[in-house]
């Protein structure tokens, strides 16, 4: 039984036999500042042990600030070990917080063992060795979970998420950066300085003899090298060769897995999902820089005001289709206009093999069906078969994007038509009397169609809605009468 009184962030349990115990509330802020605190050392292991081993002057040179900063370190590595001791952690929607049964617990953890490995000394072979070998401290570096949980309780406590999760990335990808440039040094030093083009140049040069320039020259080769921005010497020897290759390996394994996964189940990248963290004015300058010369070369868009283009380019959504894919067949209905970025796609014969002609960069097609010009023989039906021959990036505009973006721009919808018009009559396409008619059956069906389908999915997502509200509500009343029960009982 815990009294009621006792502050926050720990539980204080009642017995005359033994003396009360301390249990840490891990919601509380008490534990978040010990996150915070923990995970100094954590993170000051992760980037100068590396360095102090590679760099011989580094350890020599401040060897009484490192002694004092690795205990300490030690210290609060050992003080951590008692703080998730007595960690609570939830059963069944309760507190627990008997200190045998918290023991227990950590102890049948991961992280306990990782703990009690980070804290072996190690480093009392300093005594045999020397105290020029910091990384026999590398066990210290066991120790990162409790870094991402830090990390992970950051994200969720700040206001702006995404601003973290972007700082955090870019955090990752220096302290990789950082590594690889250390062990790009020891392997220098291993093979000898200078003893050929790829590994650090000779350190008898007093330009080159320098802590700072041996590192910046470092950080900078493992730079060039990880980011592949620049160039750097090849490798001469088996082992330089060897690690350029793990260098490399690893990032070239995860895109190669990701593109086959994509061409596979014929996606791509969503650019809408990849940028939506971003604000919006940012978001649409980034898709005007990239996306707003493609959109000009269409034909029909090359006369509108650059309002309509900004609006179009942030509706764009990019499309990839295999070798032998069909984009669209003849007497489909219409809904999408396309746009070839890069690949070849054949307008072929109802057999698929026969070739009418070929579309390449920077081509366009099914304009005509999104408009949907009144009189068109085709109606909002597509005219051609068109097949990818390899690989295709297409850019897709869909007929619900273009209306809603010219429903500010009624004088440029009219000109679109006017353009459309004027080009099917040129091929003899449109009927002069059913365009002088009413309204086309055949856009008013599919008008009252696309009506009911957003009445169904408006009517699905209610009832989810309803549904999750319902199990919230019931979740609620059962945690309501668990703490009248524990009310009760501490009364």
């Amino acid at each position: 039984m815990w009294s009621s009184n006792a502050p926050c962030c720990l539980y204080v349990g009642v017995s005359r036999k033994k003396k009360d115990a301390i249990v840490v509330d891990p919601s509380n802020n008490m534990y978040y500042h010990w996150l915070t605190v923990i995970a100094v050392p954590i993170f000051y292991n992760w980037c100068l042990l590396v360095g102090r081993a590679c760099f011989d002057e580094l350890q020599s040179g401040y060897l009484k600030i490192w002694l004092v900063l690795d205990y300490s370190a030690d210290f609060l590595y050992g003080f951590d070990v008692l703080v998730r001791a007595r960690t609570g952690f939830l059963e069944q929607g309760l507190m627990v917080t008997d200190a045998n049964w918290l023991w227990k617990h950590y102890t049948k953890t991961l992280h306990f063992k990782l703990d009690m490995l980070s804290l072996v000394p190690t480093d009392l072979a300093y005594f045999k060795l020397g105290m020029n070998y910091p990384e026999l401290r590398f066990n210290r570096l066991l120790k990162l979970t409790r870094l991402f949980e830090f990390f992970d309780r950051t994200e969720t406590r700040t206001n702006y998420p995404n601003m973290f999760r972007i700082g955090n990335l870019v955090l990752y990808i220096l302290i990789i950066i950082h590594w690889n440039a250390c062990i790009y040094f020891a392997i220098s030093k291993f093979i000898g300085f200078r003893t050929d083009s790829w590994v650090y140049p000779n350190i008898s040069n007093p330009e080159y003899g320098r802590l700072s320039r041996k590192y910046i020259y470092s950080l900078y080769w493992s730079t060039l090298t990880l980011t592949t921005i620049g160039e750097t010497p090849p490798p001469v020897k088996d082992e330089e060769y060897l690690f350029v290759v793990l260098d490399f390996l690893d990032l070239e394994t995860r895109v190669i897995r990701w593109f086959d996964y994509l061409w596979a189940n014929k996606k791509t990248v969503d650019e809408k999902e990849a940028l939506k963290s971003l604000p919006d004015k940012l978001r649409a300058e980034i898709a005007i820089s990239v996306h707003l010369d493609t959109l000009k070369k269409v034909h029909i868009f090359q006369d509108c005001e650059v309002g309509l283009l900004v609006e179009l380019v942030l509706k764009l959504r990019p499309a990839v289709f295999s070798p032998g894919d069909y984009i669209c067949k003849k007497g489909d209905i219409g809904r999408e206009m396309y746009i070839i970025k890069e690949g070849k796609l054949a307008v072929v014969a109802e057999d698929g093999i026969t070739q009418f002609m070929v579309l390449s960069d920077e081509s366009y097609f099914g304009e005509i069906s999104i408009l949907n010009i009144k009189g068109s023989k085709s109606g909002n039906r597509r005219t051609a078969n068109i097949r990818s021959i390899g690989y295709s990036d297409l850019f897709c505009l869909s007929k619900d994007d273009l209306m809603e973006a010219l429903t500010e721009y009624p004088e440029a919808k009219k000109a679109l038509e006017e353009k459309e018009r004027q080009i099917l009559m040129k091929d003899n396409l449109i009927d002069e009397e059913l365009a002088k008619a009413g309204a086309d059956p055949q856009d008013i069906e599919e008008k009252v169609e696309h009506l009911e389908s957003s009445l169904d999915t408006l009517q699905t997502r209610f009832a989810r809605l309803l549904a999750e509200y319902s199990a919230t509500q019931m979740k609620v009343k059962q945690r309501l009468s668990q703490l009248e029960s524990q009310s009760q009982l501490s009364v």
